[in-house]
């Protein structure tokens, strides 16, 4: 099944450059890429007050016109990019979370039309992130195609983190990139006596070692030309300590939901951090959904 890369679109500057960012990915992956309008406001306007009136509102010819200049300039910039471009009855969230259940990757801009500065998240880029079928890749404002470094993703033990490595490890083999690895560990909390905390802190480390170790040997076997780098780091926070090392990082790959997750949340603590603040693309790891 050739799954696509599909990418919202509503002509606000954050998806156009999710669009490019769609065309870069449908490109390493030989996959094409379909564009999708989802031309109802995520709270149903747009749909006939009536409640005898069943039908929807026709596509308009300005999104028509906006898809269609949008598919001409990708095809142009991405020579033998195979582009689809399509209106759908939908809000712009539950479009692209229902597409995700055909698709290889789903590509949204951090804020479409109404964002706030500050957050990488905005409403439809989390519904999207949390519900969708497939791997999600969310882009920030004004990120550029060419974007140098590694790849980088957080290593703790976990299911979700182990098929983020996963893809990470893909991510940076069709990028030409290498692969970071990295578990943030820290000791901190009660300390009833100096030597009981130095013997902590080192098995903290002996830990951390042994995780990342068993992490990139995993990898190492599945792709013995990539270069991997094993990070532990020391820190309070795994989540900030995350997001600064995002700052030099080609994109960062995040799991749904990290150790002590729960069936149903979105994302876990760490990865919604990485996901609202990180400096360079995310790529939130989900599984495929299975089709017939």
């Amino acid at each position: 099944m050739n799954r696509p890369v599909v990418v919202g679109v509503d002509g606000s500057p954050p998806s156009l450059v999710a669009a490019e960012q769609a065309a870069q990915a449908a490109t390493l992956r030989s996959r094409p890429l379909h564009l999708v309008h989802g031309y109802l406001h995520p709270l149903g306007y747009g749909v006939p007050v009536n409640p005898y009136d069943l039908g929807v509102p026709a596509p308009s010819e300005d999104g028509r016109k906006m898809l269609d200049r949008t598919a001409d300039e990708l095809r142009d910039r991405w020579p033998g990019l195979v582009v689809e471009a399509r209106q759908v009855a939908g809000g712009p969230g539950a479009t692209l979370v229902e597409e995700s259940h055909r698709a290889e990757l789903v590509v949204v801009g951090s804020r479409g039309l109404g964002g706030f500065t500050g957050l990488l998240l905005g409403s439809v880029s989390a519904q999207v992130a949390g519900h969708a079928h497939c791997p999600v890749l969310v882009v920030r404002p004004g990120e550029p195609t060419a974007r140098t470094g590694p790849v980088l993703v957080g290593v703790d033990g976990s299911e979700s983190a182990e098929l983020a490595v996963e893809h990470a490890a893909d991510e940076a083999v069709r990028r030409g990139s290498p692969l970071v690895l990295a578990h943030v560990w820290s000791a901190s909390g009660n300390r009833p006596a100096a030597e009981e905390f130095v013997e902590a802190e080192a098995a903290f480390r002996v830990a951390a070692v042994r995780l990342l170790a068993e992490a990139a040997q995993a990898v190492r076997a599945r792709h013995p030309g990539l270069t991997v780098e094993e990070r532990a780091v020391r820190a309070v926070e795994p989540a900030e300590a995350l997001v600064a090392a995002s700052a030099e990082a080609s994109l960062v790959v995040v799991g749904s939901r990290g150790r002590g997750g729960f069936v149903g949340l979105l994302l876990g603590s760490v990865s919604q951090a990485l996901a609202q603040h990180a400096r360079c693309p995310v790529l939130v790891a989900r599984p495929h959904a299975h089709t017939g």
